[in-house]
């Protein structure tokens, strides 16, 4: 398996750890699991932010991986792009964290443009 599919699983669990951020160290109902994070504030409301986004994020980049590897794209150029893709969004989750709203969008265009260069360099 390429390293690519192993990035693909971190950025499927990305969302789950800026989730845990959200709820770490304030009451927790199961019964209603969401308005935690609907009521949180400061830097848990913007982990529960990184959260959505995280998940707005993963299924073009597993679509983008899965297209260019049944497209025959070279191993290294996929590899590159996920990786590049995991750790900008790591970043961006991090930036997020921080209240860096600049260095938080430099980020995620960043994880757009493997995104984009997955699928252009596949179809080429």
């Amino acid at each position: 398996m390429i390293f690519a599919f192993w990035c693909v699983l971190l950025a499927a669990f990305l969302p789950l750890v800026w989730a845990t951020v959200t709820k770490a160290g304030v009451p927790y109902d199961n019964r209603s699991p969401r308005e935690g994070g609907a009521r949180a504030s400061g830097y848990r409301q913007r982990a529960n932010w990184a959260q959505q986004n995280a998940w707005e994020a993963f299924a073009p980049f597993a679509a983008a991986v899965i297209i260019a590897y049944v497209l025959k794209l070279p191993a290294a150029k996929i590899n590159a792009a996920a990786g590049v893709f995991v750790v900008a969004r790591v970043a961006h989750g991090l930036c997020y964290l921080a209240n860096a709203a600049s260095l938080r969008s430099l980020c995620w265009a960043i994880g757009c443009a493997c995104v984009v260069y997955l699928f252009i360099a596949a179809a080429s």
